[in-house]
């Protein structure tokens, strides 16, 4: 049987459309723009049974009727979003599993509200047991969403669930936002060895214009400051960016996500 392969479509300036392949047939991941997923089905002869949402905004959907019209693809999306998905046939929230004719995996889709109340992420086991995890705008390599509708609350029990995966999942974030995200980490953990030697691999990757995605699980949690709240070494700098005690994760994430909107 053919092995299922992953791989971004780039769009905009700095999205990843990922497309999802066995053999001749394809899912798409949040298709902002139509054009460049076309491009590609075609020049590999694919056909697009599926598309994937994880929350309304217009970067993650904006191609979803154009390619609806053309290919036929059914829709998943978040069932709760405040803005409705275009073209939307099945609405998923935490515990629904699906499964896409042609695609050998099961996902499951959990709830990880914070970038908006209705955000949803889809897991998967693929191949010889490989994890992976499409999260949207919930979690990018060293980084997060910003809190458009949700809090520091939501999103860290978002963040949390991400962190308590199989440690070698492969986490396909939709923006390639890490070498900036990378260098506000660093202010925050200077000292941080795994972040030093992320950065120049990063910077090797982007230099000969390849994606630093996916990350892993066990690089966001040795890596993230959105991930690493509970560690001294990020209260500390929290505290001294914020200039107060900082009592709880909750606070602690809360101060990150302050600093790195300000960075």
């Amino acid at each position: 049987m053919n092995k299922i392969e992953i791989y971004p479509v780039p769009a905009f300036n700095d999205n990843y459309i990922w497309i999802m392949r066995q053999g001749d047939t394809a899912l798409a991941v949040d298709p902002g723009q139509a054009a460049p997923v076309i491009r590609d089905l075609e020049s590999k002869g694919l056909t697009l049974k599926a598309i994937l949402i994880t929350h309304h905004h217009d970067d993650h959907t904006g191609g979803v009727r154009e390619l609806v019209d053309r290919y036929g693809a059914y829709v998943y999306g978040p069932a709760f979003e405040r803005r409705p998905i275009p073209a939307m046939d099945e609405g998923l929230n935490e515990g629904n599993r699906i499964r896409i004719q042609g695609i050998d995996a099961e996902f499951q889709v959990l709830d990880v509200p914070g970038h908006t109340l209705g955000h949803i992420a889809y897991t998967a086991v693929i191949n010889d047991n490989q994890p992976v995890l499409f999260c949207g705008d919930t979690l990018f390599s060293c980084g997060c969403g910003r809190l458009f509708e949700g809090d520091s609350r939501l999103m860290l029990q978002s963040i949390d669930k991400f962190s308590n995966l199989p440690q070698n999942t492969s986490v396909y974030c939709a923006h390639e936002y890490t070498l900036s995200n990378i260098d506000w980490a660093l202010q925050v953990e200077p000292a941080n060895t795994a972040l030093q030697a992320w950065q120049q691999r990063a910077r090797e990757l982007r230099a000969q214009d390849l994606s630093t995605l996916p990350t892993t699980i066990a690089q966001e949690r040795a890596t993230n400051p959105f991930m690493r709240v509970r560690e001294a070494s990020v209260i500390e700098a929290a505290e001294s960016y914020t200039e107060t005690e900082l009592n709880d994760a909750e606070a602690v994430f809360g101060a990150l996500r302050e600093w790195k909107n300000n960075a």
